[in-house]
């Protein structure tokens, strides 16, 4: 059966697979996008795309002008040091958005709400790996934004006095990589960093001493588990990690990309930095 679904962040890196998935398998699909980090082009045929923010109240009222069946809400700010740079806009988008499209679910009788989260909602984890039930302790204002957005639409799932309940699924999702992932951003993704730096043959910057690690997830697994989530009445009111279950560190991720781009792994320059505010040491689901 045909679903119509808005996907926020359509336009950009993980909504524009998502989008593309959705319309594979016949249901209608909505993208908003306001284009800060996302592009017109990764637009997916056959979607419908309104230009517009989350933060924007006039917007989200063009995006859900008709009913909705589901929506996945991928759209924020998602830069730990551009949290740093400016908190508001962080909480502004991350916070402030995720409230406006809750409440525009809830005004408009949408059933199905799906929200993207944060590994970094774990900040430094006394142990690894790190499952749903590991404390959420954040330490960047970048994860403290998502956990807090993540709390409040579970928050509001959980309510019993809705003329409709509103079924909410969240995912803590790991370092994602891919195609369409952007390599002239340099505030996100370090796959793409690394790889945009190979490809101009720039050193790649490396903040600490490049003995972090990451759990890396393909794209393709991410859209995976969303859609399976979605279709699945047993993920109402849930929290997932999506990783895989293994870190890799930055140095073995220089290494993989140089080589895989036909140069010496092993003596690909690089140029080191102290550690960032909010850096997690060491991340693995």
């Amino acid at each position: 059966m045909t679903k119509r679904v808005l996907v926020t962040g359509g336009a950009g890196f993980i909504g524009s697979h998502m989008a593309q998935r959705l319309l594979a398998l016949g249901h209608d699909v909505v993208i908003l996008d306001n284009e800060s980090t996302g592009s017109v082009d990764n637009v997916p045929a056959g979607a419908a795309y309104i230009k517009g923010d989350v933060r924007e109240p006039a917007d989200l009222a063009r995006a859900f002008a008709q009913p909705l069946d589901a929506v996945f809400h991928i759209a924020g700010q998602a830069s730990t040091v551009r949290s740093f740079d400016d908190p508001l806009a962080d909480l502004a988008i991350n916070v402030g958005g995720t409230v406006n499209v809750t409440q525009h679910c809830l005004a408009h009788g949408v059933p199905r709400l799906l929200f993207a989260s944060s590994m970094t909602a774990y900040g430094h984890p006394a142990g690894l790996p790190v499952d749903e039930e590991t404390a959420c302790v954040p330490v960047s204002y970048y994860g403290i934004t998502k956990y807090a957005a993540e709390r409040y639409v579970h928050a509001t799932g959980a309510r019993t006095d809705l003329a409709r309940p509103l079924h909410v699924t969240s995912f803590r999702m790991f370092n994602v990589y891919g195609p369409r992932q952007r390599l002239d951003n340099p505030y996100q993704g370090v796959m793409g960093i690394f790889i945009g730096n190979v490809l101009r043959e720039e050193p790649v910057n490396i903040f600490g001493d490049g003995e972090q690690s990451r759990d890396f997830v393909y794209i393709d697994d991410v859209v995976n588990a969303w859609v399976t989530a979605w279709q699945s009445p047993a993920a109402h009111g849930q929290v997932f990690n999506l990783g895989i279950g293994q870190g890799h560190s930055v140095h073995a991720v220089v290494q993989t990309v140089a080589a895989a781009l036909g140069h010496d792994p092993a003596a690909w320059p690089r140029r080191y930095g102290p550690e960032r505010p909010g850096d997690q040491r060491h991340m693995t689901a």
